[in-house]
């Protein structure tokens, strides 16, 4: 059997991973080993819940007032322990996240081949996002097995002369939706079950990047307050995220308002199902770009750069940046003109059919046999 470490530790790697583990785990030529780092705590644990998934090894790194700096060198020492220990012949790591970077600095250290799922996202800024845009660059330096979710993705990879061992495969966050969504869904949040489904068209946001953080919040803000009160027709659901940069702006402009829904983070199956009921999503957050598309809603970008062009080209997302005027002038175009609503919902889905994590295991096992 394969050996196969998966490490991951936000609940975006979560949600994109235990697909894969869950297949994993049915493999009769793998044997599935995980290992969270927890570098974020109450999240992760409601997506491992979700897909009924008990840890190996779990490294609980998050702390208060945490720095990139902490959380790097403590999934790196505490990685150290379970590579020793557990002795995987490949270690799989997610996306572009602190955890991701870290655990493959320390495969790479300990001579273990690494293999990328979702590689080769790019924005070419390296201050945007950051610090993601560098941890997947330098992730995908050091991975052997590169599980890219679309063409432009391996195409990105080649210019950066990485040509071998590069597998399109779709992106599993479409896997999830096999276990998070269902019909006739209670929600988890009592708020949500008391919003008005039946007489209002539904807008799901959420805005929290670094790099918004401040004046570009602040216009993202005074866009919803006044697309909320041009279209009593609509209702905003917004998810805020804890941190109090991010509290403290939201509240102040969009608090107490009859239309607008300002609520904790809520689980992943409230989140999937959720984004599956609305009309609109207004996000920058990377996996919505992906997820909403599923369900052919439109998403309009709340950012000045997508490391997901493909979604742009296909039709599916608008990036409209983080000017006030902007995102209302992009968000009126969809609410007052049907045809143009329906380009977007209609456009073709350009991440994958809800086979990825069969098409990771098949390369990792072929890989293994050419070894052999």
């Amino acid at each position: 059997m394969i050996k196969v470490l998966s490490v991951f530790g936000t609940r975006p790697e979560a949600i994109k991973m235990c697909p894969l583990v869950k297949e994993m785990e049915g493999c009769s030529e793998i044997e599935s080993i995980v290992c969270i780092t927890a570098q974020h705590r109450q999240m992760l644990d409601q997506v491992l819940e979700v897909f009924e998934i008990k840890p190996d090894y779990d490294l609980n790194v998050m702390s208060d007032c945490q720095t990139l700096f902490d959380i790097t060198a403590k999934v790196i020492c505490g990685l150290k322990e379970v590579i020793e220990k557990s002795r995987p012949d490949i270690i799989l790591v997610h996306g572009d996240t602190t955890t991701s970077f870290a655990a493959a600095l320390a495969a790479f250290y300990c001579k273990v081949p690494v293999g990328h799922v979702e590689a080769g996202l790019r924005t070419y800024d390296k201050y945007s996002p950051f610090p993601e845009e560098m941890n997947r660059t330098l992730t995908g330096d050091i991975a052997e097995l590169h599980f890219s979710p679309t063409e432009q993705n391996k195409e990105n990879l080649l210019k950066e002369n990485i040509s071998r061992n590069i597998f399109v495969t779709g992106n599993t966050v479409i896997d999830a939706f096999k276990t998070t969504v269902k019909k006739n869904y209670q929600f988890e949040n009592e708020e949500l079950n008391q919003l008005p489904f039946a007489e209002k068209q539904f807008v799901l946001m959420t805005a929290h990047r670094r790099e918004n953080l401040g004046k570009p919040l602040e216009n993202i803000c005074n866009a919803v307050l006044e697309l909320a009160g041009k279209y009593s027709n609509l209702h905003f659901v917004y998810p805020v995220h804890l941190n109090p940069a991010v509290r403290e702006t939201v509240f102040r402009i969009l608090g107490n308002k009859k239309n607008i829904s300002l609520i904790d983070p809520i689980s992943v199956t409230d989140m999937h199902n959720m984004m599956a009921r609305s009309f609109l999503v207004m996000t920058d957050s990377g996996g919505l770009q992906e997820e909403a598309p599923y369900f052919g809603i439109p998403v309009l970008v709340l950012r000045t750069e997508t490391e997901r062009p493909e979604a742009v080209e296909m039709g599916t997302v608008r990036v409209v940046g983080i000017e006030k005027d902007d995102i209302v002038a992009a968000a009126r175009t969809l609410i007052d003109n049907p045809g143009e609503y329906d380009k977007m919902a209609k456009a073709v889905n350009p991440y994958g059919d809800g086979h990825a994590s069969e098409r990771i295991i098949s390369a990792i096992l072929e890989r293994a046999k050419e070894e052999k």
